[in-house]
């Protein structure tokens, strides 16, 4: 449809202004917190907060430190957090790091306000300030030889330094940072300056230093013992007492190193303060930065690891060129731990949790070893129901019995109850391969239902069913697991297999109750404790049918032992007529309590 020119609408869009579209063109994306630098000038807000900021600051005492943090935490929620934090950090290091010396307890107000600040804003504010108050200090060390002369020579880098040392005493960052920085000073060599930061650090921060890290403050006293020769007639005196003073930190001689009585006073009562504000803001951030001095140098470069998505690895292909330069030239090596995981899938341990378990337990120096290092794995719940099934798994691959399996086994036993468990369903796990279809809990009945014996049943070799009888038998005696784990069985039915399982297993309870070592398999020269064995089978008794049904087992796979007469089997037949008596009183029990 087309309009003539003269139509009223034609006229009207005629008539009509034009509209002229201006394009501008944009840069880069700036940051909100850089935006002021590239406008050239500060903002009305920010020269406010430097005012507000720096008046707090000027009144600021032990006094009414609570009520200044009150008012930071007030800036907080109405300016922007960098901002706030860069003009706090700002403030901070230029009325500490002045050029007269100050006092150690103005320093402490301070160090004490941070570590406050740690509390309440968190990990963010504490990583911004550490990095700048780090970065401040050495800049200053590194234009010593400006001053070098004038009457602040120093002075701004050794109040600095003290800061870092309170940093330490108030939890903000650990050990770590501080002994990087004597050992920084120690490689720059002991000139007069260096002598004096180390003993203002010393008796700053000395005590807990010797408390967190003793190995650390030996190494050091043994640099200072090698480069004290060294230090000219001049300077020794003084060198010579500050390594007097480490000496006597090293061996717990405080009084050298304790400063006067009220700043230590103030101290205390401080750190009490910045703690009760961490109990009161409940963080879970307040944990001692533990950076060092290369971290915080590489920051620009890999990043800050310490913060939340602040971390990277550089540059990766500069990385990948390095590690290729200082790969040997021998490749075909591989280390131990890859040879463990390739063995551990040949073993069949079909999961990362299992190969790693596996490993842990094959790399171990003994049972407690491994003990504790499966520990150090903080696997869930479920998960570690895996690790006694690796152990029940390496115990039958063995081409001989292994006691460390069992060890390790009975020492996890110990340290929890859904180890037990655990044992209990591996056992009902290989009767089942046995062909025990009626072994196991009802949910494991329900799912084997269709299942007949013949398609149940497995091969099993008599190694693995040795070694497996035998761990079992000692878990049993040493009261790992109790005889309740063979519940599920109908002892009147068993498999050849299983019989000849149960042979090997009581004849091992038997000698397991009547030693201390796994090893002994020779009832030669054993002794004849009836308590112990009574202990072992008296356990059956509130558990209905057991007792009477293990009673019919051991009449009938030891027949020929109980009818024989030689000494050989006296052994036995002593130890089966006492578990006999003992399963008997379990019998009367369950006949009284039905």
């Amino acid at each position: 449809m087309s309009f003539p020119k003269n139509h009223k609408l034609v006229r009207k869009f005629l008539r009509a202004p034009r509209l002229t579209f201006h394009v501008r063109r944009l840069g880069a994306y700036v940051p909100p917190h850089l935006r002021k630098a590239d406008a050239g000038n500060e903002t009305e807000s920010t020269v406010k907060l430097n005012r507000r900021i720096n008046g707090l600051f000027n009144k600021m005492a032990e006094g009414n430190i609570a009520l200044i943090l009150q008012d930071v935490e007030s800036l907080y929620q109405n300016h922007r957090r960098h901002d706030v934090t860069s003009t706090l950090t700002t403030l901070i290091i230029e009325n500490i790091g002045s050029h007269s010396e100050l006092l150690d307890s103005y320093v402490t107000l301070y160090g004490c306000f941070v570590a406050s600040l740690h509390h309440i804003i968190g990990i963010d504010f504490a990583a911004y300030f550490v990095q700048n108050v780090v970065s401040q200090y050495e800049h200053e060390y590194a234009s010593l030889d400006a001053t070098l002369g004038s009457d602040s020579y120093g002075k701004q880098c050794t109040n600095l330094a003290i800061l870092i040392s309170e940093l330490y005493q108030f939890g903000v960052i650990s050990c770590v940072l501080i002994y990087d920085i004597i050992r920084d000073l120690l490689e720059s060599g002991l000139r007069e300056f260096e002598v004096e930061l180390l003993l203002k650090i010393v008796r700053a921060s000395g005590t807990q230093l010797r408390k967190d890290d003793p190995s650390a403050l030996k190494d050091i006293v043994d640099s200072v013992m090698q480069k004290i020769d060294t230090v000219d007639a001049n300077r020794s005196s003084r060198a010579k007492f500050m390594l007097e003073t480490l000496i006597d930190l090293k061996n717990n001689k405080m009084k050298r190193i304790t400063q006067d009585q009220g700043t230590t006073n103030t101290a205390e009562r401080l750190k009490k303060f910045s703690e009760g504000v961490g109990k009161r803001h409940h963080t879970s951030s307040s944990e001692p930065l533990r950076v060092s001095l290369s971290d915080l140098r590489s920051a620009d470069t890999k990043g800050k690891w310490w913060l939340v998505g602040s971390a990277w690895g550089g540059d990766p292909l500069v990385e990948h060129q390095k590690r290729v330069e200082e790969t040997p030239a021998v490749h075909d090596q591989k280390s131990s731990g890859e040879v463990l995981l390739e063995i551990a899938r040949k073993q069949g341990m079909n999961t990362d949790i299992r190969r790693s378990i596996f490993a842990v337990i094959m790399s171990s120096e003994d049972y407690v070893d491994a003990c504790e290092r499966l520990s150090q794995l903080n696997l869930k719940d479920v998960q570690q129901r895996e690790i006694m099934r690796v152990i029940v798994q390496c115990c039958g691959k063995e081409k001989t019995y292994n006691p460390y399996y069992t060890l390790v086994g009975q020492q996890l036993c110990q340290t929890s109850h859904s180890h037990k468990i655990t044992l209990q369903y591996c056992l009902w796990d290989f009767l089942r391969e046995l062909g025990e279809t009626e072994a196991g809990g009802a949910e494991i009945l329900k799912s084997n239902a269709a299942t007949d014996v013949s398609a149940s049943k497995q091969q099993i070799s008599s190694t693995r069913r040795t070694n497996v009888a035998r761990a079992y038998a000692w878990w049993v005696a040493k009261g790992a697991v109790t005889l309740a784990i063979l519940k599920p069985l109908d002892f009147a039915v068993l498999q050849p297999e299983t019989q000849t399982f149960l042979r090997t297993f009581f004849s091992y309870v038997f000698i397991g109750t009547q030693t201390s070592s796994p090893i002994l398999a020779t009832v030669e020269n054993l002794p004849r404790n009836p308590d112990t064995l009574i202990q072992v089978f008296s356990t059956t008794g509130r558990i209905q049918s057991l007792p009477e049904g293990i009673r019919f087992c051991l009449r009938n796979i030891f027949r020929k032992e109980l009818k024989a007469k030689d000494s050989e089997d006296s052994f036995l037949r002593w130890a089966i007529g006492i578990a006999d008596d003992a399963l008997q009183s379990g019998v009367d029990l369950d006949v009284e309590l039905s």
